[in-house]
């Protein structure tokens, strides 16, 4: 990689260990996947979980926080995607003091790190949604998609390493959705019915997912009608991420980078066409019968108008299974102070911040709740959850706040 006046002396160690050692990182992925050189960034988000990151990975974290010599805290804003546990909520979710201990210690090597703990997968949403043309190092997938695909933004999936690298840096391997070449469509996509409900949404996210097949496939898609809103875009974003490991996306006359196909396609790309069959059958291939033992709103974290439309179908009710409702640190004290929180748990609901229900060791918690059967509305967690000896049901928020009130899904 061609390395320019400060990079060299970064390499060379003139900056201290911490910023040498990233930069080491970011050649190496740099030359992994071609790039000529690097792109200044603005922004990190950091995907790193204590139970992916380990006893090892916290170790490296606390040996970067404790390096005494030159610069070791990021030099651009860096923030968290959601972390293993809601302290408040642990005991209830079956965590063990092991589990808790690791994450305190990783939270407490990335504040020494200068990395602010948003601990969000909805930071378009909540803290400052990046802008077009803005090059940025994110990890989690649906805020990569959403991104680069409704925003506008550049990066790639970046790594938890690569993401703490990136924010130390100030600057990102030059490759993949940080170049136009490769922000150009490689499908086109004819979508004959519009979805009308998150599931739904998700469903369809997760269909052309699977046709896009791969990292560097771009969809370009045609007929959605009207302008689907934020949490829309959200669950069809996560969704396609999660299916087909999908990093762009292009709405034709929606998104920022296609107000005509012409902008983003050429002539002659595969041509699928993909109707409400396609993605109803998505979602029956995940209903198995009507017995559940836990509903789940999670990945991605909801949104305040999730939370008052979830609020709003448990008013009154009495929940029989139990169900966690689980949002941003950012958007719960809104929750709180507009009465959403206090109106779930009278019903006997559970909100939780901070988490991801995946992220946070979901195996334990089966295994310490009993937990085997989950209902929930998101696309993205269903095709999760197999992997970690649930039987994941996709249905709507509707469909699943009956289900906890009457013990089975209809």
């Amino acid at each position: 990689m061609k390395l320019n006046d400060e990079e060299q002396d970064i390499l060379a160690g003139k900056a201290g260990p911490v910023p040498q050692q990233a930069l080491k990182h970011q050649i190496q992925v740099g030359d992994f996947f071609g790039a000529a050189d690097f792109v200044p960034v603005t922004q990190a988000h950091i995907m790193a979980d204590t139970e992916s990151l380990g006893e090892a990975g916290v170790r490296w974290l606390e040996s970067l926080a404790a390096t005494r010599e030159g610069r070791r805290r990021v030099r651009i804003p860096t923030i968290t995607d959601p972390r293993g546990t809601d302290f408040a909520k642990a005991a209830f979710l079956g965590q063990t003091k092991a589990m808790l201990t690791l994450e305190e210690r990783a939270i407490a090597a990335f504040v020494k790190l200068g990395v602010m703990m948003t601990d969000t997968c909805i930071n378009y949403q909540t803290v400052q949604p990046a802008t077009r043309n803005e090059h940025v190092a994110y990890g989690d997938t649906g805020v990569v998609i959403y991104s680069n695909s409704v925003c506008g933004a550049r990066s790639n999936f970046e790594g938890g390493p690569s993401a703490l690298a990136a924010g130390i840096t100030g600057r990102t391997p030059r490759y993949g959705y940080h170049l136009p070449a490769q922000r150009r469509a490689t499908l086109r996509v004819r979508v004959e019915a519009t979805p009308t409900v998150l599931n739904e949404w998700g469903a369809l996210g997760g269909v052309i997912g699977r046709l896009a097949g791969n990292y560097w496939a771009v969809p370009v898609i045609e007929g959605i009608e009207g302008a689907p809103g934020s949490d829309q875009l959200k669950h069809f974003g996560a969704a396609m991420a999660s299916f087909g490991s999908t990093a762009l996306f292009h709405l034709v006359g929606l998104t920022p980078e296609a107000s005509r196909y012409a902008d983003v396609a050429d002539n002659g790309l595969p041509e699928h066409r993909v109707g409400r069959a396609d993605f109803e059958a998505l979602q029956q291939s995940y209903r198995k019968d009507d017995k559940i033992d836990v509903v789940v709103f999670s990945a991605p974290q909801l949104s305040l108008l999730e939370l008052r439309d979830l609020a709003g179908l448990c008013e009154g009710r009495r929940l029989t299974v139990p169900l966690l409702a689980i949002t941003s640190p950012q958007i719960k004290p809104d929750c709180d102070r507009m009465g959403y929180t206090s109106i779930i748990e009278e019903a006997g609901g559970t909100v939780l911040s901070g988490m991801c229900f995946y992220q946070s060791y979901a195996r334990e918690i089966s295994e310490a709740k009993g937990w085997k059967r989950l209902v929930t509305n998101s696309a993205k967690l269903v095709n999760i959850l197999g992997g970690y000896g649930y039987v994941p049901m996709l249905a709507s928020m509707e469909a699943c706040v009956d289900a906890a009130q009457n013990g089975r899904l209809a």
